[in-house]
């Protein structure tokens, strides 16, 4: 039995009792209940516990309940109100305790049987475990042991299966043994610490101010950006000063009273501001005439490997009138030039404000072909009514709530009555293969997104076997014979370089704006670094592994700014983890695209500009990724 104990708020007396709500695996265990919980109220202030406290253990003994937890409200230094009541006593805190000699004041270091420093994760907690075993030592007059002997534990309650949480359950159970609890041989590996290993860190400490460095960064480049636009301006002035006064013959006069009196401060003065120009700026003003000349025309040239590749830059409308694809500013003064060039640019240039692309796609409408309702036949019928007649297949795969969340299909009423609804239902690898049959998943013109987030890893899995198992087929269908060894190996090697697609498998957003959450954050996290892991290792590069989402943010209520906010820092947050797992920059960047709502909103309209520009600055800057890598890929839906 668990008893839960709030506080109750002086001036309304009411309490929230909430610890309820968040203990969502207290179900019937092999076919009978295990646990019972119950939630009390202080009833008043400046007490940690309930009046109805000891009637409420001696029913609890009453009905049979093997272990009685009795959780106190949070505790000042000077309560131990709940020793009486227990037969052993854990008394949790956290690192932030302040100087040591506070911990003098704290009374339940006299009396708890064992401490818990929770929140190990945090700055200091190594120093506090020490102070906090040595006082543990000092107020027991325990000098025959070392302090590293005390039974205080450094935990992460937080993070799924912690060791400094095992640690501290496996120094309790001897001690609820003396007590008369019955203890089994245990399933969990012994643990020879006392606190958290720390090595699933998903972020290490040392990074922990990655969004505020992001930031930082972003704003160093802007105030750059303003120091190189006033010196340029200033530097084409001087010039031209320069160039006006010779044209004049007036080589002696003075120029501008004290500050420059002779032609030679003025080249001091364009020196100086050569100099301060960075190497990067002096280039985008150079090339300027080229770019200018490379738009002026009606196609747009590039020559590849002695092969000229031309794009139309011009449309007609029906009225006749000559509509431009790339209108450049008319600029001529360096100043504005180089504003435009270091914060705008053309599209496919830095900072990509105007799109990663050189030109968009003519030949194919961005479209997305969805479906998901019932069975995988029916929406593979489906997915073939909305793809006939069009040269490419864009899939996008919406799954039911059943597999959404991880269960097979069943008769218990709250599973059955969601089979197929809202989505395809997915169950085994056959079912993958009929959902996409009759479409060939490695062709270039191809591609299948799925909206899986929880199980992602498994729809995954079922998704590159069918597509393996379909070259399988065609290699027995073209050859007559079973593949080698060989052969097999050589087609899964060719199918995971060539498969297109994205599976949306944000487990962040999910935590924050969604609930298909089947496992802990921090392990969601580590699985889908594990799948990253494997697309570097297997150089899966048209696969994108994670469609990091701020559309179903914006579902939950956030507005375009906060929806962009947090779905950009949610970005970062994946870099982080996939750099801490040893992983470079540019191996992973380029597998990760972004999701965004779209809306009547005017914010929705500069939306992509902004995170183009923020991921490309934080990319090149912050991280030192590639071209490639700093270019933001994402799509948008507007229902």
């Amino acid at each position: 039995a668990i008893i839960s104990i709030d506080p109750s708020r002086r001036k309304s007396g009411g309490a929230l009792l909430g610890d309820r709500i968040r203990m969502n695996a207290i179900n019937p265990w092999h076919g009978q209940a295990r646990v019972f919980m119950r939630s009390l109220a202080t009833r008043e202030a400046g007490s940690e516990i309930s009046h109805a406290l000891p009637d409420v253990i001696a029913a609890c003994k009453v009905a049979g309940f093997d272990l009685v937890i009795v959780e106190t409200s949070g505790i000042g230094q000077g309560d131990a109100a709940i020793v009486s009541h227990v037969d052993l006593s854990v008394y949790v805190m956290t690192p932030e305790f302040g100087a040591a000699s506070q911990l003098e004041k704290i009374d339940m270091l006299d009396f708890a049987d064992f401490i818990a420093i929770n929140k190990f994760d945090r700055k200091g907690a190594q120093d506090a475990l020490r102070d906090v075993a040595k006082q543990y030592q000092r107020n027991r007059e325990l000098w025959h042991m070392a302090p590293e002997q005390m039974p205080v534990f450094g935990t992460q309650a937080s993070r799924f299966n912690d060791d400094g949480v095992t640690a501290l359950y496996q120094g309790l159970l001897p001690k609820l043994a003396e007590h008369g609890l019955p203890i089994g041989p245990g399933k969990l590996a012994l643990v020879a610490h006392k606190q958290s290993s720390g090595k699933h860190v998903i972020v290490p400490a040392s990074r922990a101010r990655y969004l505020a460095d992001i930031a930082d960064s972003v704003r160093n480049y802007h105030k750059n950006t303003c120091k190189q636009v006033i010196l340029a301006r200033e530097r084409q002035q001087l010039q031209e000063t320069k160039r006006m006064l010779t044209a004049a013959g007036k080589m002696g006069d003075t120029l501008v009273g004290t500050a420059v009196d002779t032609m030679a401060g003025i080249d001091q003065l364009i020196s100086e501001r050569e100099q301060a120009l960075d190497a990067s700026a002096k280039k985008l003003l150079a090339m300027w005439p080229s770019m200018q000349a490379a738009y002026g025309g009606d196609d747009y040239v590039v020559k590849i490997g002695g092969q000229e590749i031309r794009t139309k830059l011009v449309q007609h409308t029906l009225s006749g009138s000559v509509i431009r694809k790339v209108v450049l500013p008319k600029y001529v003064e360096h100043g504005e030039v180089l504003k435009f060039l270091m914060l705008e640019n053309v599209p496919g240039a830095f900072p990509f404000t105007a799109g990663v692309f050189t030109f968009k796609r003519e030949n194919e409408d961005p479209t997305r072909m969805f479906a998901g309702e019932g069975d995988a036949l029916r929406t593979n019928r489906r997915f073939k009514l909305v793809s006939a007649g069009m040269d490419a297949k864009r899939l996008s795969t919406a799954f039911d709530s059943v597999t959404l969340y991880g269960a097979d299909p069943a008769l218990r009423p709250d599973i059955y009555g969601k089979i197929g609804n809202s989505g395809v239902s997915i169950a085994t690898l056959d079912d993958m293969k009929v959902l996409y049959d009759g479409f060939d998943l490695c062709s270039p013109t191809t591609s299948v997104s799925m909206t899986i987030k929880g199980p992602a890893p498994t729809i995954l899995a079922k998704f590159m076997n069918t597509a393996i198992d379909q070259q399988l087929d065609k290699f027995v269908l073209d050859n007559a014979r079973q593949p080698s060894d060989d052969d097999a190996a050589k087609i899964r090697r060719w199918v995971l370089a060539n498969v297109r697609g994205t599976v949306q498998a944000d487990i962040l957003k999910e935590d924050q704006g969604q609930n298909t959450c089947i496992f802990s954050t921090e392990f969601s996290l580590k699985v889908m670094g594990d799948i990253q892991q494997f697309f570097v290792h297997h150089q899966v590069r048209n696969f994108y592994s994670v469609s990091i989402s701020g559309y179903h943010i914006a579902e939950a209520g956030a507005n375009p700014i906060s929806q962009l906010a947090f779905t950009l820092s949610n970005g970062f947050t994946f870099v982080e983890a996939y750099l801490a797992r040893g992983m470079h920059i540019d191996d992973f960047a380029p597998n990760l695209s972004f999701f965004f709502s779209n809306g009547m909103d005017p914010e929705y309209t500069v939306l992509g500009r902004v995170a183009r520009r923020l991921w490309a600055v934080a990319m090149r800057d912050k991280y030192g990724a590639n071209d490639r890598s700093q270019k933001l890929k994402y799509h948008v839906q507007t229902s």
